[in-house]
């Protein structure tokens, strides 16, 4: 069943739960005859999509948005616009690989540094016994190397794609390389993902994600990660006043 759509500052999101999203995800892989996007959407991507039209064009045109910030499930509760919970990207792709193990979807990797994406790979084939990974690359493609790995996606069979490029790069990729792949359903961006997976980049310890601390613990661990944070206070000044405004 379709999620409900709502916007937030202009910007699309599902209101899902992780069951509700997995199982709207398999649905898509069942009756899809095109490629589907599945897009993450959190306070810092909302606030850049006002600014680069060909991201909002993205996120508009994807089959699902999820809510990966707490911030987005906080403010759509605060417009009274819809009721969901978090859906991180980083625990959402290996549901969905638990899912497929099970029902023998096809999956391909593409993204992330070669030693990343290879323990990636591996990590899942021995957590998911059974799991048909059926081809895999690293994110360091040329533009003159892209059909061959088109190519190599499409003979794979793969009916899932996860593309760890980062944001919006793997956005910007699906809108121009869709067209091109012959039997891929579903393509979920991850960002970071295969780094978590693959245990070079740790995720926030159980209590900051309980409390939706996660933001500030990756902050306090990246504080390369201020400058990109500045886009909280702006986020939550304009949720305020269309709160006020309503």
């Amino acid at each position: 069943m379709k999620p409900k759509r709502i916007n937030i500052l202009g910007t699309p999101v599902d209101c899902v739960t992780m069951s509700t999203a997995l199982d709207y995800v398999e649905d898509i892989i069942l009756k899809a005859n095109k490629p589907s996007s599945i897009l993450a959407i959190n306070p810092e991507k909302i606030i850049k999509a006002k600014k680069e039209p060909l991201l909002l064009k993205s996120l508009k045109q994807a089959k699902l948005v999820i809510p990966d910030g707490v911030g987005v499930v906080w403010a759509a509760r605060l417009l009274g616009l819809g009721k969901m919970k978090r859906v991180p990207g980083a625990e959402l792709m290996p549901a969905i690989c638990e899912r497929a193990a099970q029902k023998g979807y096809k999956l391909f990797l593409f993204g992330g540094k070669a030693e990343v994406n290879a323990r990636a790979v591996a990590v899942l084939r021995k957590q998911y016994p059974g799991i048909q990974i059926v081809g895999h690359h690293h994110g360091y493609v040329s533009k003159q190397e892209m059909p061959n790995l088109i190519e190599k996606i499409n003979t794979s069979e793969a009916e899932v794609l996860f593309i760890a490029l980062g944001s919006p790069t793997q956005e910007l990729w699906m809108e121009q390389y869709f067209p091109k792949l012959k039997n891929i359903k579903v393509c979920q961006g991850v960002g970071g993902t295969f780094d978590v997976i693959a245990g070079t980049i740790r995720r926030a310890p159980l209590i900051f994600r309980q409390l939706s601390l996660e933001w500030l613990y990756r902050l306090i661990s990246q504080p390369r990660r201020f400058f990109r944070q500045v886009a909280l206070p702006k986020f939550v000044y304009k949720i305020f006043v269309c709160r006020l405004t309503q």
